[in-house]
């Protein structure tokens, strides 16, 4: 048997924008986990998930083809990454196995509702771990970045895969979206295997190394919410509001650009100053899009943490989930967080998750 992992992550800055290719993000992964384990068997194969455990499926192959017993199962992720993981075996002449795939997620609440933390895309690159780990093809961290990315494109496709890249490299990183259009027009005409040997337009991923007075907190509102769902309200009015949408990337573009500045010039009063801009750039988005991103928690998530000369926002698309704060770690952050309590807003103890060496895919 082989277990592979993936952490989960929030986005810092650059949320929405980030879903045009070229537009830059701050994303930082999380110690909380997806976790898959795959175990070789005979004649069939089978999913089964810790937290999904009615929904166990099993199945088998004709010529090569998966064929569930269950099609009407939660795991379209999974599924996904297994189809194109077994399309890029195939064609580098790989014999097939039939496998056990077990999942457990530590990225949901103990009371089933999700923090936000990117489940989907964390079990997609957990799986692409554990199946590259199963037939030992060595991957690299970007052939697994596209590999996760193609296979969660085929279940989503409106998303930055941000949290694909997250998930894949650790810690804090900035992450520019890849052009869609091209991959999807390439696909038509390349292997896999061609498509992950080609660079990729507008995609960008690189490491950050956080100013050491930085500390992050995490206010759970409690409340979820729906990425998809959000971005697909935005992408409905960029017709309408074409200007204000397009004042709207071009100030985030550069707001995030800044907040990318003061980490590689260790200089963090310029990441607070540019993470308070980029509150006030989701709220003139919010108000010519129509969406709600800082719900009323957030907002008062948010405007407790500035009390507390913190440096607030929304994470991701908003709507619910979470909020994230930059401060100086030796503010004394106890009255913030009983503050927090008081509003029902919980302080969720997550840390930097930064890959170790040892367990690194290979560069």
């Amino acid at each position: 048997m082989v277990t592979e992992k993936a952490p989960g992550k929030l986005y810092i800055a650059g949320e929405y924008a980030v879903v045009e290719k070229g537009y830059p993000s701050i994303i930082v992964a999380l110690d909380r986990f997806a976790y898959v384990s795959i175990s070789e068997s005979e004649n069939y194969g089978s999913i089964f998930s810790k937290q999904y455990q009615e929904n166990y499926t099993s199945w088998t192959r004709n010529n090569g083809e998966i064929i569930f017993n269950n099609r009407d199962n939660p795991f379209h992720y999974i599924i996904s990454a297994i189809k194109i993981f077994e399309t890029f075996i195939q064609e580098n002449q790989i014999k097939l196995k039939n496998y056990h795939v077990h999942v457990n997620s530590e990225l949901d609440s103990p009371s089933g509702k999700k923090y936000g933390l990117g489940s989907s895309a964390a079990v997609t690159v957990a799986t692409i771990k554990a199946l590259n780990s199963f037939y030992q093809t060595n991957l690299t961290k970007e052939q697994l970045f596209k590999l996760a990315a193609l296979a969660h494109l085929d279940v989503q496709r409106n998303g930055s895969l941000g949290d694909i890249a997250a998930s894949v490299y650790g810690g804090w990183i900035s992450y520019k979206s890849f052009d869609k259009e091209w991959v999807n027009a390439a696909r038509r005409n390349m292997t896999i295997n061609e498509l992950l040997n080609q660079n990729w337009p507008n995609l960008n991923i690189s490491k950050l190394k956080a100013p050491t007075n930085l500390k992050l907190l995490i206010g759970w509102t409690q409340s979820p919410s729906s990425t998809s769902k959000l971005v697909d309200k935005v992408e409905l009015s960029k017709s309408k509001k074409s200007d204000d949408y397009q004042k709207f990337l071009k100030e985030s573009f550069n707001c995030v650009n800044q907040i990318q500045k003061g980490f590689e010039l260790n200089d963090f009063d310029l990441i607070m100053k540019n993470i308070s801009k980029n509150r006030q750039l989701l709220t003139s988005l919010s108000k010519f899009s129509g969406i709600e991103i800082e719900t009323p928690k957030l907002k008062k998530m948010i405007e407790i943490a500035n009390k507390y000369n913190g440096a607030a926002k929304t994470s991701g698309a908003g709507g619910g989930d979470c909020g994230i704060v930059i401060i100086d770690k030796n503010s004394l952050i106890s009255d913030l967080i009983n503050e927090w309590q008081d509003n029902d807003i919980e302080l969720l103890n997550l840390k930097i998750h930064n890959l170790k060496q040892k367990n690194e895919v290979n560069k």
